[in-house]
């Protein structure tokens, strides 16, 4: 289902967010051309606002999502790669790991991809990651739905997410996929799992692998998922 996402989650709804990055990166480590890898970089509508003003590489789990990274940005360097286990022979001045980081489901996936983050970047590198969610703020029972249309698709999407064991790391989202091409309607549903962590667990797993770690509100989504910011500086190698 690859091919939906540029319809139901277009590049040009992630510029606001990027610029913040941009920001920051600016902030942190001043004006020249940094170099930035993005783990799980998806379909790489981010990593777009990303490459006029670095020099960027990307890693993402999914072949096909990958594919769709590559078609939007032709000069960046691709990899297939498990965020938690990538390792390229380089060395970065910043990481991203936007709402790909919904993804990790455990405590140790978090560790692991600190750990492969600390790696790529030189000292007093940045790393950035932006949960969908974090514990504190977790709507249970969130229900949200949108349209899109593009090139002859129409798509009706609508998630339910929930919480069914509060005792562990993992909420569940189910999506509906309405899609209208051709004169016909197809009905498809997506269920994915992502991870649940308080505030605190991210903070202290990062600076167990090495940051010093600072937290800032992001404007959230529409939908009201993505409002927080983790920012890590990485000590000496």
């Amino acid at each position: 289902m690859a091919y939906l996402w540029p319809i139901i989650s277009p590049p040009e709804e992630y510029g606001g967010e990027a610029a913040v990055f941009v920001d920051i990166i600016y902030e942190k480590l001043g004006r020249g051309r940094c170099t930035l890898l993005e783990l799980g970089v998806g379909g790489g509508h981010m990593l777009s606002h990303l490459t006029a003003d670095f020099e960027c590489t990307a890693v993402d789990l999914s072949p096909d999502m990958l594919a769709l990274s590559q078609g939007l940005n032709p000069g960046v360097e691709h990899h297939v790669g498990d965020m938690r286990k990538i390792r390229l022979d380089q060395t970065f001045d910043a990481v991203l790991v936007h709402d790909a980081a919904s993804y990790l489901l455990t405590g140790q996936d978090l560790q692991e991809t600190f750990a492969t983050a600390a790696r790529h970047l030189r000292p007093g590198g940045i790393l950035m990651v932006a949960p969908d969610w974090v514990q504190e703020t977790f709507p249970d029972g969130w229900v949200y739905a949108w349209d899109r249309q593009q090139g002859g698709i129409e798509v009706k999407i609508e998630e339910v997410m929930v919480d069914p064991d509060p005792s562990d790391t993992q909420v569940e989202s189910t999506y509906t996929y309405t899609i209208k091409k051709d004169g016909k309607v197809t009905v498809e549903v997506d269920t994915h799992l992502t991870g649940l962590f308080a505030i605190n667990t991210w903070t202290s797993l990062m600076e167990g692998a090495g940051f010093s770690v600072e937290l800032r509100p992001l404007p959230p989504n529409e939908g009201g998922y993505g409002s927080w910011l983790f920012i890590g500086v990485a000590g000496a190698n």
